[in-house]
């Protein structure tokens, strides 16, 4: 696998900087003063294929009989006793059109290190199909509850990106009383509670030559020959390509990541891509955010994110208390592939606060 892009620079943004930006936050939760461990192995993706990165396979059924494909990693007894009790699980929640295996970087670094689980999303990668009314951020809160419920024995970090921090979210909409109690960590990476563009985050997704703003009035008609669609978009691969790089990342990166992003865009049926447009053309809930304050919350993005441009991240930063906002120089709304080394370091924050918060109790 080709070597990562260079970091060209990181900002933390907050009372104070990196693990003590977090610290703040977890004060005020009453985690201990921690010194930061570097959790997640350093370079440990750069060689496994991408995609290549799996466990035995779990279901867990979601409260509408939709089945969600879930993996576990588990920790190494030997080496972590402790942690291999379950006193801590990190669940990682993916964003649209994508699936569990885009946190390549991120499951790679903590493989073994940390009890961590992955899932598919409904009507994403291996999940079953949901109803087009099912197909809603209400419902994907809903599903991460259950996930929760059936994977993890003890507290638990929520790490989401895109879509997957709509539906930690989501979740803390309707469920309130978890955060600071079962959720002690959470992380938003590339994300938005609303005022999205929805055609931007359609347009590596269509076929050439719709975009713009033709996208919401056509989403629909085209849904209804979804099947063209999708051999329109596998015609016009060498030019998707070319998008995809466009919009997933903010400058070059090695061509086996814009092949593996742009792969599990292409893979996702356009009928899926429809059912859930019209969720993110009515997404508002800014107004839920603030009881993330509870617990130590980093936000995570990159300046140069054309998707959930990183206005949307410092809203979320400055309508959450204590929050961390990590803003990476440059880099694009894939910032875990792009810039996975400044995302796991950030995360090794975030969990360090989690542990010391159980090695308190």
């Amino acid at each position: 696998m080709s070597g990562a892009r260079g970091t060209i620079g990181r900002r933390v943004i907050g009372a104070a900087a990196g693990a003590a930006g977090l610290a703040a936050a977890g004060a005020a939760v009453g985690v201990v003063a921690h010194r930061s461990r570097e959790i997640a192995r350093r370079g440990a993706g750069d060689h496994p294929p991408f995609g290549s990165l799996h466990s035995p396979p779990l279901h867990v059924i979601a409260d509408d009989a939709v089945d969600l494909y879930t993996e576990v990693d588990e920790v190494d007894p030997a080496q972590h006793p402790r942690l291999a009790t379950g006193d801590l699980t990190v669940v990682f929640v993916h964003g649209y059109s994508m699936n569990l295996d885009c946190w390549h970087f991120q499951r790679a670094g903590y493989r073994g290190q940390v009890r961590t689980v992955f899932y598919d999303q409904r009507s994403h990668g291996r999940s079953a199909r949901s109803s087009e009314e099912n197909a809603t951020i209400e419902q994907l809160g809903k599903d991460l509850l259950r996930v929760i419920e059936q994977t993890a024995p003890g507290p638990v970090v929520l790490v989401g990106h895109s879509m997957g921090g709509m539906s930690i979210i989501s979740l803390a909409q309707q469920h309130p009383e978890l955060f600071g109690d079962r959720v002690i960590g959470v992380s938003l990476i590339s994300t938005t509670a609303g005022g999205l563009d929805p055609g931007r985050i359609l347009f590596p997704m269509l076929p050439l030559g719709i975009g713009g703003n033709v996208v919401g009035r056509t989403v629909r008609t085209l849904d209804r020959g979804h099947r063209l669609v999708d051999l329109a978009r596998k015609w016009g691969h060498a030019i998707a390509d070319v998008v995809t790089e466009r919009y997933a990342f903010g400058g070059e990166v090695p061509s086996d990541y814009v092949e593996f992003v742009y792969d599990m865009l292409n893979t996702t049926p356009f009928a899926v891509v429809a059912d859930f447009y019209p969720a993110f053309a009515s997404l508002d809930h800014f107004d839920h955010v603030e009881v993330l304050g509870r617990v130590p919350t980093a936000v995570i993005c990159g300046t140069d994110d054309r998707i959930t441009g990183v206005g949307h991240s410092r809203k979320l930063h400055s309508r959450i208390p204590g929050s961390s906002l990590l803003e990476c120089e440059g880099a694009g709304h894939m910032v875990i592939l792009e810039r996975h080394e400044d995302v796991n370091a950030e995360l090794d924050d975030l969990i360090s606060l989690a542990l010391a918060r159980l090695e308190a109790s």
